[in-house]
């Protein structure tokens, strides 16, 4: 990906600028804060963070509706927070705390919120695929306007499942935006030696799917093809694929050391390539104070940091009884 440009003057308002600032800032913290508390033993299990792709989300998510629908795989918090889940609720359900989306039993991989139709993170590379396709399927059937929104990397692109979903969906229309978040890396191996075929998008082709790259280190790009897509299912030419070329700065879990790539590449793509640190430019050329709003907020982000840890010190772990809750007999 090429070096970020000085950021010009957009045409979108600062007000939605600072918006998607402020999601963004959000992630970013909470993901940092996540991590801090696993490396303390506060987290168990497994934990994937969203630090760097925060612009796909965000971007996906302003092109949305009440009753559009999302599922996605491990690396799933910045979608919670983005979908209107409650941070506090997150966070507990990563530390094991009754008051999680899970009751404190499911943990990062686990958690739902059918009020926000948050329908998983999913731990089986790429079954959130065929999942998605059918909540696409359900919506189809009751005859609305709703669109589903299926994320998954680059690894899973190379799922056996991918394909029939796409066969499915195209074959019946349905309204569902495939989102590949490739972040150039399927755990430890580079796509260059994964695939033959670098534009993962230019698969749908052969089921007749529709779809496009798009930088996913910019939020307003992101929004831009989002909108794109949304338009065409919602106008009942579904389905569509979008590919996001974004980047993790973290490894694939945070059992993971990265080693299979150099610190230098990780360095270049945050100083040339961050998505926060671009719309803040931007905020910063519309001179109308916003840019004083973000720095605000960035200092005000630290302070939600802290007190989500001692949020997680005081919330009681579930009874011992909920053992024998939410399970199949």
């Amino acid at each position: 990906m090429a070096a970020r440009k000085p950021a010009e003057k957009s045409n979108v308002s600062a007000e939605e600028l600072l918006k998607y600032y402020r999601e963004m800032l959000l992630i970013r913290r909470f993901e940092e804060k996540a991590g801090q508390l696993y490396g303390m033993g506060l987290i168990g299990g497994f934990c994937h963070l969203y630090i760097g792709q925060e612009a796909v989300v965000v971007g996906l998510e302003a092109a949305a509706k009440d009753g559009d629908k999302r599922i996605t795989s491990y690396r799933d918090h910045g979608h919670m927070l983005v979908a209107g889940m409650d941070p506090k609720g997150v966070m507990a359900e990563l530390t094991g705390r009754i008051g999680g989306y899970s009751k404190g039993k499911g943990g990062s991989m686990h958690m739902f919120s059918r009020e926000k139709h948050f329908y998983g993170g999913h731990g089986i590379v790429g079954a959130q695929v065929p999942l998605g396709t059918g909540l696409a399927f359900s919506d189809k059937y009751r005859g609305n306007d709703n669109v589903t929104f299926v994320y998954f990397g680059d690894g899973a692109a190379n799922q056996g499942q991918v394909y029939e979903s796409y066969n499915m969906a195209e074959l019946w229309n349905l309204p569902v935006v495939y989102v590949i978040e490739n972040n150039q890396y399927a755990m430890g191996t580079s796509t260059k030696r994964a695939t033959k075929s670098q534009n993962l998008w230019e698969r749908g082709a052969a089921y007749g799917i529709k779809g496009e790259m798009v930088d996913g280190m910019d939020v307003l790009a992101v929004k831009a093809a989002a909108e794109k897509a949304v338009a065409v299912c919602r106008a009942g030419d579904g389905p569509y694929i979008l590919e996001m070329m974004t980047y993790r700065y973290r490894g694939h879990s945070m059992s993971d050391p990265a080693k299979y790539r150099t610190r230098e590449e990780v360095q270049k793509m945050r100083e040339e390539r961050d998505a926060i640190e671009r719309v803040r430019e931007l905020l910063s050329v519309q001179r109308s104070g916003h840019g004083r709003g973000a720095e605000s907020h960035r200092q005000g982000n630290q302070g939600h940091r802290q007190r989500g840890g001692r949020f997680r010190k005081k919330a009681p772990e579930p009874d011992t009884a909920e053992l024998w809750t939410d399970i199949y007999a």
